[in-house]
């Protein structure tokens, strides 16, 4: 059996598990209650027997059923096991890289967009320097605030290190501005689509995501202005450097015109610029935080999509007194981000090497964009719509017609292919998928879209 045909199984087997769990969520089998036969089950949910089999063990494996001599199988648990077990909502797949699929769908760059031994040379700077690893100050490692800082600095958003507080990754800076600085009930105003949808962080404290539309300069200010209501409770998360998953790039004007309204209407911002680093053609506009003359924004970086996921390394940058409460939080929670990895980002950020090794990055990634976007046009210009990035990797493909993006990643996967829907990037329908050219070689993205090309196709009769 192929290695797609694997993975397809396992998508019906999943959804299996998903009904026999919602069944207990319901009550409908309590715990103790023996369940349907394989047989039973297969011919009640249309499925090969052998898929009813994979999602029971997956239960099994899960402490929720279990099989009892002379009962048959039987409800086991319904408490935490079934909590932890698999969602009921759509989720996508993530896979080891030795699968043989050509994964069009992750946010990261390959191996081979970074120079040679980049890592090791500055690791051996580091040899011989490091005397202890014990708990850094609560804001973070001096130096590497202060690296941080004179970074921005030179790229034109000034700031002092004291106003920096390093996280472990952009995601845990999401988390700690969710639970330290926003109520329950809040609205958190973002880009349709977006990232943030296919992450819970605020939903999962009692907030609220509402959409804004967008255009190909960034959110729309009439959309923003007809969503907020004065004195309501939340804030405004944007992407405004090569958006996650559009592309789109926020124009200077339209940043101007959202920073005034915001600063007019008291609704603090969340400014996630991980991506700016990114570009390809020329700088992009100031950041929303340069030009914040009163402390509405809070500004998250990260050196995951440029540098290295594994260093687990971000920021937060904001007023004192917001990054001292949030330096508050991040202790509570762990003691600080890693030590080590702390020393090799101040190394790096420190010493002038950053900007050298994006030159490089740089020139690879437009390579890789180059060939992505030939790619497209031989194989998707009849059946999709879509615009080249100035900057990231990403491409966000609109289908000409409407089909099931269900049964396209089911069938894409079938094939040995892995993307993203656009329906985890918003709470509406999609007909768009998001693809990524900086992970997936040039070869392997264009045999990629070439074999989804024939079931975009047979979908779309």
């Amino acid at each position: 059996m192929s290695i797609g045909q694997i993975m397809k199984r396992s998508i019906k087997s999943d959804a299996v598990a998903g009904w026999i769990k919602d069944q207990i969520v319901r009550g409908k089998w309590a715990i103790g209650t023996k369940i349907p036969s394989q047989r039973v089950l297969a011919e009640e949910l249309s499925v090969n027997r052998s898929t009813v089999v994979a999602a029971l063990e997956q239960l099994k494996a899960a402490g929720i059923i279990e099989g009892v001599m002379g009962k048959g199988t039987i409800v086991a648990s319904n408490t935490w096991s079934l909590l932890a077990a698999l969602p009921a909502e759509d989720k996508v797949q993530s896979l080891p890289a030795d699968t043989g699929i050509i994964d069009l769908s992750k946010g990261e760059l390959a191996e081979d967009v970074f120079p040679e031994n980049y890592l090791n040379d500055v690791l051996s700077r580091l040899s011989g320097k490091i005397h202890s690893l014990g708990y850094e100050d609560r804001g973070g490692y001096e130096p590497l605030r202060e690296a941080i800082a004179g970074y921005m600095t030179r790229q034109g958003t000034k700031v002092a290190p004291s106003s920096i507080l390093i996280v472990s990754g952009a995601m845990q800076g999401f988390g700690l501005i969710a639970s330290g600085l926003l109520e329950r009930g809040s609205s958190v105003l973002l880009e349709e689509p977006s990232y943030l949808y296919s992450i819970r962080t605020f939903q999962s404290l009692g907030m609220s995501l509402k959409g804004i539309e967008m255009d190909d300069e960034g959110v729309k200010l009439d959309s923003l202005q007809n969503t907020w209501t004065s004195g309501q409770k939340g804030a405004l998360y944007t992407i405004p450097c090569f958006h996650n998953p559009t592309g789109i790039l926020m124009s200077e004007t339209r940043r101007k015109e959202i920073l005034s309204f915001c600063s007019t209407n008291r609704l603090p911002v969340i400014e996630d610029d991980i991506y700016r680093d990114l570009w390809l053609d020329e700088p992009p506009p100031p950041s929303l935080k340069s030009m914040d003359e009163t402390g509405n924004v809070l500004y998250i970086g990260s050196l995951s999509k440029t540098l290295s996921p594994g260093l687990r390394i971000g920021w937060i940058a904001g007023s004192d007194s917001v990054i001292e409460r949030l330096a508050d939080l991040k202790m509570q929670a762990d003691y600080g981000t890693s030590s080590l990895s702390q020393r090799v980002a101040a190394e790096w950020l420190g010493e002038g090497l950053y900007e050298h090794h994006l030159e490089y990055v740089r020139k690879e990634l437009k390579k890789r964009r180059q060939s992505a976007s030939e790619s497209l046009q031989r194989h998707l210009s009849d059946v999709a719509q879509w615009t080249m990035p100035n900057g990231g990797f990403f491409v966000w493909l609109r289908l000409n017609q409407p089909i099931s993006l269900r049964e396209l990643y089911t069938e894409a996967l079938n094939e040995g292919i892995l993307f993203h829907p656009g329906s985890i990037y918003t709470e509406g329908t999609s007909r768009a998928i998001r693809l990524s050219y900086g992970y997936a070689r040039p070869d392997q993205f264009e045999e990629g879209i070439k074999r989804m090309k024939k079931w975009i196709v047979a979908l779309s009769k």
